[in-house]
């Protein structure tokens, strides 16, 4: 998958909307994660479309999203949390 092109507009709402009082990446990581928890209407439905490392998940696989991970797990990439029987786990939200 490859990288969007830049937008002045998505650039601009991202500097205002999300990371407009953060002062460090963690801060950002926190203004991007309540941004995503507001924005993304949980739960829906996804499907894997890369296989990663730190996730179970297969290419092609559909999955549950059903919130975001804690945010202790988002400081550096944001995770989303799937219905995988027979617990509830965290995955990289980038590959759904």
């Amino acid at each position: 998958m490859g990288k969007a092109e830049r937008n002045a507009k998505r650039e601009h709402r991202i500097a205002m909307e999300i990371i407009v009082d953060a002062y460090g990446p963690e801060e950002q990581a926190m203004g991007w994660y309540y941004y995503l928890e507001e924005k993304l209407g949980f739960p829906f439905p996804a499907t894997c479309i890369a296989e990663r490392a730190v996730s179970p998940l297969r290419t092609g696989e559909k999955v549950e999203v059903v919130g975001m991970a804690p945010e202790e797990e988002c400081e550096h990439e944001m995770f989303v949390t799937i219905s995988r029987e027979p617990r509830k786990l965290a995955v990289p939200l980038s590959p759904l």
